[in-house]
């Protein structure tokens, strides 16, 4: 028997019905989802009922017929000037009793005190003067005569501005109320009053606006009563005027005269139930008449709209769960103690380092929507650096002038048999120093790389400390910068390497008779293929020229004395130079006797007339009078080219070609080599022990791990959402999942509407309202 008596207070204990479960755990989610701010609770739209009507439509007393108990601000102005959440908890207790969330452990058993702290908190956020404000009052309501629910009550649309309203009201009171109706999970009250066309209603068409399809509005027509005698509103709650899938539900509202004379709720729905009941024109409406009818309907409506709503619910509490969650953990928690302090800063830095490491190379999170990191890298070695010296063609900064010049000076005081190797040096040296300035500006861009690394590590992790952010930045730059320098010296001395032995033997380089047989199928030589003789170095003259040489000796041994103090005066003409504007001989002076025949007697019989004593002299004290023209401070090798200088510039340009693309290819590759290593990889290797060294000192904790007062504000904040998600989380695992009885509901055996057993009202069964 104890054990059978324990079984049924037990029973007793627990909700009778599935729906008088769900509804009271929707309430404790909106205690509960009210705690956090507007952000926070935007992507979780909870279950309500919104009740939305012009000024004076009776929204009002709509909610008061259901708590059965008059607590709200009434007058013929606009009252309800802020959203009043209403959340209606039925006990099992007899006292009834208020609680503002505004004003928690406080109790208000007064409900003329719950309608003048309305009043109050309303004046106090949108003024005395018949402001209105988006910010919410919320109200809840413990009753044993209340079905569980809420309900929002929003303020009437009024067209015409008054006292401090601004002069878009009407504007602004569409917005707000759009905020709350256009959400799926939003059941719709709209309240038009029986006296006005229902077509014109601003309720039904702020209705249409948020619900296109009408499924989830309830329309309710106001002051039945009221109407023009001889008209009715059968038509409309049957739907036929403007159909909606919910349907209507009449009912007969208070009159400013019953409030004024004080006339309760309950002497209200007496009135109300024998209205309906002597009225033919309602006979079999006793479903869709009456504020028990009402109550029915949200109570079975919001039931199923709940349950529809559930596993969407569910979704969208579970992801924000997530994604707070996740927020939280990046900011972590604060750190007190000077152990827990150095921890931290060591997990900062590593983390750092690993994903400086990460983004060089590539095992980040790979972007596709750029290159980034070591990506980068490559392409400035591969399609920066290397594209441009290939480009760079070795001979287009060096003239033929500046070939034979270089020759010519290369032979000194007597002409060279053979082509020099100087002036090839001398030319490719200048090349190679050309590369310099390139692989220099490569180690620098990658230097601005690797800077640009280090700002994109971490920034969500150092944010939260700008003067560790401060310090590791100058700390990485001066790393950087550090290692730049080797990096520039090992490049200067690569190119220096280059340039101190020119290393003729490498066997890419085309030289020999190669050079020669390249030299003679370019076709520069003017007067068509030469035979040359190839010296063991690798150039080669004409045997044309050798020829005239030799022929030219031969004849000058056979001359007389006269002929060979001519040749002394003669030059080989392909070798000769002239003066920067041209050379001229000075005719004044008489210095051409190599012109021979007459000039040059009349030349010599002109100088022997002039003297006192021509016996006394000579031919050879003859010439010995002759002056010559000084030499002009600037000499270029003459304009006119012999075969043999055609030859030997095409030689010279052949060979500073052959020999510039090895060193091309060399420094190609050696200078990102020498990058990488003296750079790139030192800075992989050693920048965790750099930073461990520079910054984790105990002295720079406190300084170092401060955070910005938006930092502690936001942990806060986050905090406390995170609390508030998993309480709501957790909230809505306690849902029953008995899917047969929610069709059910609220048991109707007894008190089915929730409203108070009035007399002579038809409480037990509702469609008795009529005989």
């Amino acid at each position: 028997m104890a054990d059978s008596a324990a079984a049924a207070a037990a029973a007793a204990a627990q909700p009778s019905t599935v729906g008088q479960a769900v509804i009271p755990l929707v309430n404790r989610l909106q205690d509960i989802m009210a705690r956090l701010d507007g952000d926070a609770a935007a992507g979780v739209e909870l279950p309500q009922v919104a009740a939305i009507g012009g000024q004076s439509s009776g929204k009002s007393s709509v909610l008061e017929a259901l708590v059965g108990r008059d607590f709200l601000p009434r007058g013929p102005e606009i009252c309800t000037r802020r959203p009043l959440v209403l959340q209606l908890v039925r006990h099992s207790a007899p006292e009834e009793w208020g609680e503002f969330l505004h004003a928690p452990g406080r109790r208000f058993d007064d409900f003329e005190h719950i309608k003048r702290e309305i009043q109050s908190e309303t004046d106090k956020e949108a003024g005395g003067n018949k402001g209105v404000s988006d910010k919410q009052i919320r109200l809840k309501i413990f009753s044993p005569n209340v079905i569980d629910i809420t309900l929002v009550d929003l303020p009437g649309i009024t067209r015409v501005p008054v006292g401090d309203q601004p002069s878009d009201i009407e504007s602004r009171i569409r917005t707000m109320i759009m905020q709350y109706i256009k959400h799926p999970s939003c059941i719709i009250l709209a309240v038009s009053p029986a006296n006005a066309d229902l077509a014109n209603s601003d309720a039904l068409q702020l209705a249409r606006l948020g619900d296109p399809d009408g499924s989830r509005t309830i329309g309710v027509i106001t002051k039945l009563d009221i109407m023009d005698r001889g008209t009715d509103a059968r038509n409309f709650l049957l739907g036929n005027v403007i159909p909606l899938k919910l349907g209507y539900v009449g009912i007969v509202n208070r009159s400013q005269e019953d409030i004024n004379f004080n006339r309760s709720i309950k002497d209200a729905l007496a009135f109300e139930e024998k209205f309906f009941s002597t009225l033919p024109a309602y006979h079999g409406l006793s479903q869709c008449c009456g504020v028990p009818q009402l109550a029915k309907k949200l109570n079975m409506i919001l039931l199923k709209h709940i349950t529809d709503m559930l596993p969407g619910l569910k979704s969208r509490i579970n992801a924000q769960l997530v994604a707070v969650a996740k927020e939280h953990a990046a900011y972590g928690d604060t750190a007190e103690s000077t152990a827990g302090q150095g921890v931290k800063l060591l997990n900062i830095l590593g983390k750092y380092c690993e994903a400086f490491s990460s983004m060089v190379e590539g095992k980040n999170k790979v972007s596709t929507d750029q290159l980034s990191g070591g990506a980068r890298i490559h392409y400035i070695f591969q399609s920066i650096f290397v594209k441009s010296l290939e480009e760079i063609d070795p001979c287009k900064n060096i003239s033929d002038e500046d070939i034979r010049t270089s020759i010519q000076n290369s032979d000194g005081p007597k002409g060279a048999m053979f082509l020099p190797e100087v002036p090839f040096e001398i030319l490719v040296r200048k090349q190679i120093d050309r590369l310099l300035d390139p692989s220099l500006q490569c180690a620098k861009f990658i230097y601005d790389e690797l800077v640009k690394i280090s700002h994109g590590c971490l920034t969500s992790e150092l944010q939260k400390y700008p003067i560790l952010k401060r310090r590791m930045g100058e700390s990485v730059s001066n790393f950087l910068r550090d290692g730049l320098r080797p990096a520039e010296t090992m490049i200067t001395h690569i190119i220096e390497m280059e340039m101190d032995y020119i290393n003729t033997s490498h066997s890419s380089f085309v030289g020999g008779s190669k050079v020669v047989e390249l030299a003679k199928h370019e076709g520069l030589s003017s007067r068509g293929p030469t035979s040359l003789s190839v010296h063991k170095d690798g150039v080669g003259i004409s045997s044309e020229a050798q020829l005239k040489s030799s022929t030219e000796n031969n004849v000058q041994l056979k001359s007389e004395r006269g002929q060979k103090s001519r040749a002394v005066f003669a030059r080989d003409t392909s070798r000769g130079a002239t003066a920067e504007k041209g050379f001229q001989p000075d005719t004044d002076a008489g210095t051409s006797v190599a012109g021979g025949g007459q000039n040059g007697h009349s030349l010599v019989s002109g100088s022997l007339s002039s003297m006192s004593d021509p016996r006394g002299y000579s031919l050879n004290s003859l010439y010995s009078m002759i002056r010559l023209r000084e030499p002009p401070s600037t000499l270029k090798p003459s304009e006119n080219k012999t075969d043999r200088d055609r030859t030997e510039i095409a030689i010279v340009k052949l060979l500073v070609k052959s020999y510039y693309d090895i060193v091309r290819k060399s420094i190609e590759d050696a200078v990102p080599k020498a990058i990488m290593h003296f750079l790139v990889n030192h800075t992989k290797r050693e920048l965790h022990n750099v930073l461990i060294r520079k910054l984790y000192r105990e002295s720079l904790l406190d300084d170092m791990l401060r955070e910005t007062d938006e930092v502690l504000i936001r942990r806060q904040r986050i905090q406390e959402t995170l609390q508030v998600l998993e309480q709501a989380h957790r909230t809505l695992e306690e849902f029953p999942l008995e899917a047969e009885k929610l069709e059910r509901g609220y048991s109707l055996s007894e008190y089915g509407t929730g409203l108070p057993n009035i007399p002579g009202l038809s409480n037990r069964n509702p469609r008795g309202i009529l005989p």
